[in-house]
């Protein structure tokens, strides 16, 4: 992605407060900030630990049944960690992690059968449809594979981005997804995919062959998210690596924090994950393309900005982790722009709220990026409008606080667009 960077000061203080009584306010709000990091990832660790329940019960006693509640654990899992998101881009560890979790899109035809219709090898990536559920051995880079157990180390020491190519996903939560849900061959007609729950039965009712390396690889990936998400959990509590970094240096821990919140409304959901799929209006450049769930992903990637603002954040169980915020700090010094900046977060939440409940509703979003669908354009594009109106106001704020290095992704979609078909 590009990179919009925009000159500022050195100096780490808010218009009109003195040193003293910046520097006390800046720590409280970087511990709100860790707080809710530690929160949100504890709450992405436990929704990943009932997802892989749900998967063990589906894989001990196949069945329709257990097949949906795997599906319904995995959205569930994600309402907490699209929250974290707003975490990337300004604090290192996390973006060197993410692609473990959530990288996409991803070329499917590496971990599973595919329709025929989805091609071949390519000189892009010759593993594009290696399919290792069904070749318990294989060439990878010139190296033998022994791949006749499916396990974690496998999937994210051997498979994650083999021979080097970002769409070779192995693990995180797009590789289960597609385990759980399959393609999605409909189009731009309604639907999700739609896998049979006898993909994962025994014997002869198993389908599409390989019922019981499918298994072990869904359980595998199931694992292995959970302990990435142990991880980085661990990174937030006190004296983790995350929560260390971000606290050593005021200036800059307030920095990672709008970096964040600009990179993630700006280049990375406005640009990539919205405008980008309808500029192209490809179904597959959907966040969450075999759920049919993105609207929900869009939704709560925004909440997650939101709640970084806000200083306030809540819990899978109901519970709230609030405390000094980057509003308080704004408010102190510039009422008008603090005022300003809530709005457009709550613009930005209205336009994808509409998106998800005219989603709910039944109009798909593979729908609404199909050429033509005006209706579905204007969706997209309100969310991609608002977004991008609360990326200049995340930018006024950065020059209100004097705060030096920052730089928000951006996407050529937004910046360049002739560049997308070149």
């Amino acid at each position: 992605m590009n990179r919009i960077a925009f000159g500022i000061s050195v100096t780490a203080l808010a218009a009109g407060l003195g040193n003293a009584a910046m520097a006390q306010t800046a720590a409280e709000v970087l511990e709100t900030y860790a707080d809710i990091a530690q929160a949100g990832y504890e709450d992405s660790m436990i929704s990943a630990r009932t997802l892989e329940e749900a998967v063990n019960a589906l894989i001990e006693a196949p069945s329709a049944e257990n097949l949906q509640a795997a599906r319904a654990a995995w959205i569930a899992a994600r309402v907490p960690y699209q929250q974290t998101e707003v975490f990337r881009f300004g604090n290192a560890i996390v973006d060197d992690w993410e692609g473990r979790v959530n990288a996409w899109p991803l070329d499917e035809g590496l971990i599973d059968y595919v329709d025929g219709s989805y091609g071949g090898p390519s000189d892009e990536n010759q593993f594009a449809t290696l399919n290792v559920i069904a070749n318990p051995r294989f060439t990878l880079s010139g190296t033998e594979i022994d791949a006749t157990e499916i396990t974690p180390a496998l999937l994210q020491d051997t498979l994650q981005e083999a021979d080097g190519i970002e769409a070779n996903v192995a693990t995180g939560y797009h590789a289960i997804e597609f385990l759980l849900w399959g393609q999605d061959l409909n189009g731009h007609g309604k639907g999700a995919g739609n896998r049979p729950w006898t993909d994962y039965a025994q014997g002869e009712a198993c389908t599409n062959g390989n019922c019981d390396r499918r298994a072990e690889y869904l359980a595998a990936a199931s694992q292995l998210l959970v302990s990435d998400l142990e991880w980085m959990t661990a990174q937030w509590a006190e004296g983790g690596a995350a929560r260390t970094a971000l606290t050593g240096d005021e200036s800059a821990g307030l920095s990672a924090m709008l970096t964040g919140m600009g990179s993630l409304s700006y280049g990375e959901q406005a640009g990539e994950r919205m405008r980008l799929g309808l500029m192209l209006n490809d179904p597959e450049e959907e966040h969450d393309c075999f759920s049919d769930n993105t609207p929900n992903s869009h939704y709560y990637d925004g909440l997650g900005v939101q709640n970084v603002y806000l200083g306030d954040y809540m819990r899978i169980d109901g519970s709230v982790v609030s405390g000094a915020s980057l509003s308080d700090l704004v408010a102190e010094g510039n009422p008008e722009l603090d005022a300003e900046m809530k709005a457009r977060l709550s613009d930005t939440m209205k336009a994808l709220a509409r998106i998800k409940t005219a989603s709910e509703a039944g109009f798909a979003y593979d729908q609404m990026l199909e050429r033509g669908n005006s209706q579905g354009e204007a969706l997209i594009m309100g969310g991609v409008d608002a977004l991008v109106a609360q990326t200049r106001s995340i930018e006024r704020v950065v020059t209100a606080l004097e705060l030096d290095g920052i730089a928000i992704e951006g996407s050529d979609s937004l910046d360049n667009p002739s560049a997308v078909f070149q």
